[in-house]
Parts: C-alpha cells; structure tokens; sequence
C-alpha cells in the first residue's frame, strides 16, 4: 500500500499522483491509468542530479476498473516518450525473460508488442506529443502542476 495525494476518475481512466519515498531517482510521480489504450502514462519529478531526458514513461500492461478499485499487471515494454522528438521502445528483453519463464503467456506478449506498436505509431502521427494523440482518442489528460 503507498499513500496517494489524488486520485481523479474519468470515464477513460485513472489519475493518481503520490510521493515516492525512499527513491533515489525521483521524489514524486504522476500517473494516467488509460485501460483502453493498454498504457500507464507518467511523469516523474526526479530529484537533482538523477534528472532524465524524457517527458512521460509509458508502461504497458493491462489496467483495470473494479467497483472498488483499480488493478494493473505491467507487461515489461516501456516507451519513453520526448515531447515532438521522439519515442524509445524500452525492456524488450525483460518481456522475452518473462516469456522464457512463464511469467507472462506468449499470447500477452503478443498483445503488448501490439499494444507498444500502436502507440509508437499514434505517437509518431501526432508529432510525438502524448496530449494530443491521446486528445484525438477522446482522453483529455489534465497534469496539475505540482
């Protein structure tokens, strides 16, 4: 269990914000549930001298709304998205392990390598900027400014 600052339910998704206590890396984050798009969308607010060349980390996965509340298996790939420069498909590796291992189907990694290459592409058409191609789903995603 951690502690969450905020949480924000919208009929697309789940937004969360929270400190991150004991990371070296960074000291808060927040994150965009998005259940039809397959994806975990975030923002890390990293501490000085860990600072990354990234504007949101997007984890692939299966996000899920119960009555009560949200349930999510990471699916290993991660792009790592620069506003209108770029997307880097990370973790490819961990994916086959997990499969090698049986921690995750063939047909799951099937799915998320879909899941990966249908954002790199909406990515890719909307001049690598989250906001709006997630706009252009109908997933207006709000950041509060911290």
């Amino acid at each position: 269990m951690r502690a969450v600052d905020v949480y924000t339910v919208e009929p697309w998704g789940l937004y969360l914000a929270r400190p991150t206590p004991g990371r070296a890396q960074f000291h808060y984050l927040q994150s965009w549930l998005l259940p039809a798009l397959g994806l975990r969308a975030t923002i890390f607010h990293f501490n000085p001298g860990h600072e990354r060349d990234q504007d949101f980390y997007l984890d692939v996965g299966r996000f899920t709304a119960g009555d009560a509340r949200w349930y999510s298996e990471d699916h290993y790939l991660d792009l790592v998205v620069r506003t209108g420069i770029g997307v880097e498909l990370d973790d490819v590796g961990e994916l086959m392990t997990a499969v090698r291992h049986g921690l995750l189907s063939p047909e799951t990694a099937e799915q998320a390598i879909e899941t990966a290459a249908g954002a790199i592409d909406g990515l890719a058409r909307n001049g690598y900027d989250l906001d709006r191609w997630l706009a252009g789903n109908g997933m207006a995603l709000t950041w509060p400014t911290l």
